[in-house]
C-alpha cells in the first residue's frame, strides 16, 4: 500500500514530470543569479532527456534553449550559440516554421549576437522572431513589444536610431499598459531608449531612465542579482559625463562585485564595468577622461 510522500515530498510521476522538474528548478536559477548552479541543474537536465526521449526531441530542443539563455548571461557566447542553433534544428524539424517556439529561439539568437556586438548578424534572427510573432498574436501583445524592443536595441547598435526608437515608445506603451510600469519588461525598454539619449547628449532623459531600471530591477530581482550590473554601468556613465566621477565609481565598484563569482572572467559587461572603472579612477588621479558609452 502506498503510504503517501516521503517527509512531505511527492516523487515525480515519471520522465516528463522530472525533465520539468529538473528544467524549471534550473532556470529560476539562473532568473535568481546563481548561475553556477543553474548550469549543473540543466545540464543534469540535458542528460536526462536525451537518455529518457531521444537526442532530437522536443524536450531536448527546450532544455538547449534554456541552457543558451544561461550561457548568454555568463559569458560563453559559442556554447549559447550552439545550443541556440541545436535547438531551432530541433524544433523546425517538429513544428511549424511559424510557430512561436521558433519564434522564441530567433529572438534569442538576435539578442545574442547583440550581446557579443555582431550586431549585423543578429538583425535577420529578430526580424524573424518579430515577423512570426505578429502572424500569431495580436499587434499590441505583450510578445510581439518584447520582439520591438529586442530588434530596436540591435538598430541603435547599427546607427539606426529613429527606428529603434519608434520601436521602443511602440513596445512600452503595450508593457505599460498590459504588464504594468513596474515590470521587466519596462525596464529592458527604458534601458535601451535611454541608451539612444545618452548617445544623443540628452544626460538628464538619460540618468532619469537608467535610474528608473535600477530602481524595478533592484526591486523585482534584489540588490545582490548580477543582472543589476548593466543598468549601474550604464548610470554610472551617465552620471560620470555629466561630471560627477566620484559617484561614477562608486556605483561601477558595486557593479564588479556583484559580477564576480557568477560570470566568466572575460563576460563583457564585467570587462566593460572594470575596464570604465580604471578609467574612472585614473580621472579622479589627474588622468583624462574616457568617453565610453554604456552598453544597452
Amino acid at each position: 500500500m502506498d503510504d503517501g510522500p516521503r517527509n512531505g515530498v511527492t516523487e515525480p510521476a515519471g520522465p516528463d514530470a522530472r525533465l520539468l522538474l529538473l528544467t524549471g528548478l534550473g532556470e529560476s536559477l539562473r532568473r535568481s543569479g546563481r548561475y553556477r548552479d543553474a548550469e549543473t541543474t540543466l545540464r543534469n537536465a540535458l542528460t536526462f532527456a536525451e537518455e529518457a526521449f531521444g537526442p532530437d526531441s522536443l524536450d531536448v530542443g527546450r532544455v538547449c534553449n534554456s541552457l543558451g539563455v544561461l550561457y548568454k548571461y555568463i559569458g560563453r557566447f559559442d556554447e549559447s550559440e550552439r545550443s541556440y542553433r541545436r535547438a531551432l534544428g530541433i524544433v523546425e524539424a517538429h513544428l511549424d516554421v511559424a510557430h512561436p517556439f521558433v519564434a522564441d529561439i530567433n529572438h534569442n539568437l538576435g539578442g545574442l549576437n547583440h550581446a557579443r556586438g555582431t550586431h549585423a548578424r543578429g538583425e535577420p534572427f529578430a526580424r524573424r522572431a518579430l515577423e512570426i510573432r505578429q502572424r500569431a498574436c495580436r499587434p499590441d501583445h505583450p510578445q510581439v513589444a518584447a520582439d520591438k524592443a529586442a530588434l530596436a536595441a540591435i538598430l541603435h547598435e547599427l546607427g539606426r536610431d529613429e527606428e529603434a526608437e519608434r520601436l521602443l515608445r511602440d513596445a512600452l506603451a503595450v508593457f505599460e499598459r498590459e504588464l504594468g510600469a513596474d515590470h521587466y519588461e519596462v525596464a529592458s525598454a527604458l534601458n535601451n531608449l535611454a541608451a539612444i539619449q545618452y548617445a544623443r547628449g540628452e544626460l538628464d532623459a538619460a540618468e532619469s531612465a537608467y535610474r528608473r531600471v535600477l530602481m524595478i530591477k533592484e526591486t523585482l530581482l534584489g540588490r545582490s542579482h548580477p543582472e543589476l550590473a548593466v543598468a549601474l554601468n550604464n548610470l554610472a556613465m551617465t552620471v560620470w559625463k555629466r561630471g560627477r566621477p566620484r559617484t561614477a565609481a562608486s556605483i561601477l565598484r558595486r557593479a564588479v562585485a556583484l559580477l564576480h563569482h557568477e560570470v566568466e572572467r572575460e563576460q563583457p559587461v564585467r570587462l566593460a564595468c572594470l575596464r570604465n572603472l580604471d578609467s574612472c579612477t585614473r580621472s579622479l588621479e589627474g588622468g583624462t577622461v574616457a568617453d565610453d558609452a554604456p552598453p544597452s
